[in-house]
């Protein structure tokens, strides 16, 4: 995954300026520097599913995640590096199975554009491990009219009360 973004990078002679260009645009990381980890490190990290979801971008069944019913108040954290990504006042029932965001938080996450189903999505990551959460859609509520789609797997819940951990290095 990280050998195709440098390939891709590199053939379009991409610094930061030109990949909104190219269907990426990299928000500057939220609350940390970006972090870069070999495929190796990411999977001893992670359970196997959430590997395959955040760093192969694979989707978990419709229905089987947790925090699709989570209803507390609190944080929605990146399951790779920890980086905040979705505070639960955005959250809502989407009705398609799968944790759904209405916003994420300030410049957390990243898009490119996805053709895998054929025609273009909008894939949304992480901005500061890049690691693969979902898909944005147009049928949200109010305010925004988004449907941020989130994989449950690339996603850790964070109590208001408890302290978010620390960033991942």
């Amino acid at each position: 995954m990280n050998d195709r973004r440098a390939s891709l990078k590199w053939l379009l002679g991409l610094s930061a300026l030109p990949l909104v260009y190219a269907g990426i645009s990299r928000a500057p990381a939220r609350t940390g520097a970006p972090l870069n980890k070999s495929a190796a490190q990411w999977a001893a990290l992670l359970p196997p599913m959430a590997y395959q979801v955040l760093f192969e971008e694979a989707t978990e069944r419709a229905g089987s995640s947790p925090l699709n019913g989570e209803k507390r108040d609190g944080t929605f954290v990146c399951a790779a590096c920890f980086q905040p990504l979705f505070d639960s006042t955005a959250k809502y029932d989407s009705g398609t199975g799968w944790p759904s965001f209405w916003q994420p938080l300030p410049e957390a996450v990243a898009t490119k554009t996805d053709f895998k189903a054929i025609f273009p999505r909008t894939e949304y990551h992480c901005s500061r491990c890049e690691g693969h959460q979902g898909h944005i859609f147009d049928d949200g509520p109010q305010p925004t009219g988004k449907r941020y789609c989130n994989n449950g797997v690339a996603l850790r819940f964070v109590p208001r009360a408890d302290a978010l951990p620390e960033l991942r290095t």
